[in-house]
């Protein structure tokens, strides 16, 4: 894809959405941390159900701790892979507060130091907490740029490198927003809604739907 063709994409998707942000609930850094933790391999939406219970009572690292992990599991039962995640959130927060006097760390090496923190996670949190302009590919962005032609890659780090290449700097901090977005609610797995996409006659997928 040509880079005329890539700054038009980018320049509709900012004039329909100006300032997308994540669809996860949270009020402060460490909310976000836990929410996105919280949230590999499940929804947005199965997750702010859990945690508008959880930070109504434990919202800073102590105060997590302080449920205790049986405590934890009963806010988040409900998530998927809810057992695995309790002990690394219980984690983070004991690493939170003993070496980053509880507040969320600003480089990625840090943050990946914290358990169920991965690449994909840092980039969430450095992005959307710390304003730097980093693309963190799921599976939403990892189909939407290979289908529609922005990057083709195999793995999420491929695709990764290679958006962070092609997508112009003025738009590189709400590229991760944007892509996500259209590939939840427009550029759909099973069938994509051509029809009312935006960049339908920018797209180079093939099988358009109708």
């Amino acid at each position: 894809m040509d880079s005329k063709k890539i700054r038009q994409i980018f320049l509709r998707f900012r004039k329909a959405n100006p300032h997308p942000t994540t669809e996860l609930v949270y009020h402060s850094n460490f909310e976000l941390l836990i929410a996105v933790i919280l949230s590999a391999q499940a929804t947005d939406k199965s997750v702010n159900k859990a945690t508008k219970d959880l930070f109504a009572v434990a919202n800073t690292p102590e105060k997590i701790v302080a449920l205790g992990l049986t405590g934890l599991k009963k806010y988040i039962k409900t998530i998927g892979l809810y057992i695995t995640k309790a002990k690394n959130v219980m984690a983070t927060c004991h690493l939170l507060i003993d070496k980053f006097h509880s507040r969320v760390p600003k480089t990625r090496e840090e943050l990946e130091s914290l358990p169920g923190v991965g690449h994909k996670t840092a980039n969430v949190i450095l992005n959307t907490c710390f304003k730097e302009p980093v693309i963190a590919v799921d599976t939403h962005i990892f189909r939407v740029a290979n289908r529609i032609g922005l990057a083709h890659g195999n793995t999420p780090l491929e695709v990764e490198k290679q958006l962070m290449k092609v997508i112009p700097e003025e738009f590189k901090h709400d590229a991760h927003h944007w892509l996500i977005l259209h590939g939840r609610y427009v550029c759909t797995a099973r069938k994509p809604k051509c029809p009312e996409c935006i960049i339908r006659d920018l797209c180079e997928y093939k099988d358009k739907t109708v």
